[in-house]
C-alpha cells in the first residue's frame, strides 16, 4: 500500500473505534482467543471485558514500525497505569490472560464454554437496570475520568439530577417501596 492508501485505510478504523467509544450504552467485550494490535485496542474501547484462560493480549505495534493508533497509548494507562503501559506498549510483548486479569485489564475469567453465556447474564442484567440510569452513569464514569476530581463531581450530580423528573425514577422508587421488580421504560 501507499503512505496514502495506508493513512486513508487507517481513518476507517480510527472512525471504528471512536464509533465504539462513543455508543450510549455499556459494551462488553468476550474474548475467546488472542487480541492483539487493533484487537486490543477494541476490547479497550468497550466498558469491560471477559476473556478465556488461554487468551493471550499484546500491542505490538512498535515491533513493526508503526505504534498504536487506535486509542491504546491512551486506553491502556487508564486501564493499567503509566508504567505497565509503557512496558506492555514498548516491549510489544504478549501477556497471558491471568496476568491481563491482575493487571486490571479484562474484569473476569471466564471457561470457554460458559464465556458467551456469561457475557449474556451481565448485559441482561445491565438491561433489567433503568436505561436512562445506565446511559448516565456510563457518561459520567467516562467523562470524570478524562477531568480533575471536582468537575468530576459536578458532571455527575448534573447527571444525576437530569433522572429525577424521569417516569424511570418514579417507577424505580414506586417498586421499591412495593418490594416488586421495577418496570423501567426509557422515559
Amino acid at each position: 500500500m501507499s503512505d496514502a492508501d495506508w493513512q486513508s485505510q487507517h481513518v476507517v478504523f480510527e472512525r471504528q473505534y471512536w464509533a465504539l467509544l462513543d455508543v450510549p450504552v455499556p459494551v462488553i467485550a468476550a474474548l475467546n482467543g488472542h487480541a492483539f494490535a487493533g484487537g486490543l485496542e477494541m476490547m479497550l474501547a468497550c466498558d469491560f471485558a471477559y476473556a478465556v484462560p488461554a487468551a493471550r493480549f499484546a500491542l505490538t505495534e512498535v515491533t513493526l514500525g508503526i505504534m498504536p493508533g487506535a486509542g491504546g497509548t491512551q486506553m491502556l494507562p487508564r486501564a493499567v497505569g503509566e508504567r505497565r503501559a509503557k512496558e506492555i506498549i514498548l516491549t510489544g510483548r504478549p501477556f497471558g490472560a491471568e496476568q491481563a486479569l491482575q493487571w486490571g485489564l479484562i474484569n473476569r475469567l471466564v471457561a470457554p464454554e460458559a464465556l458467551m453465556d456469561e457475557a449474556m447474564a451481565t448485559a441482561s442484567a445491565i438491561c433489567d437496570n433503568a436505561p436512562l440510569a445506565v446511559r448516565q452513569a456510563k457518561k459520567s464514569i467516562h467523562t470524570g475520568l478524562q477531568t480533575d476530581l471536582k468537575s468530576g463531581l459536578l458532571f455527575e450530580i448534573e447527571a444525576y439530577n437530569r433522572l429525577v423528573p424521569t417516569a424511570d425514577r418514579r417507577e424505580g422508587i414506586d417498586a421499591f417501596n412495593a418490594k416488586r421488580k421495577p418496570r423501567f421504560e426509557g422515559r
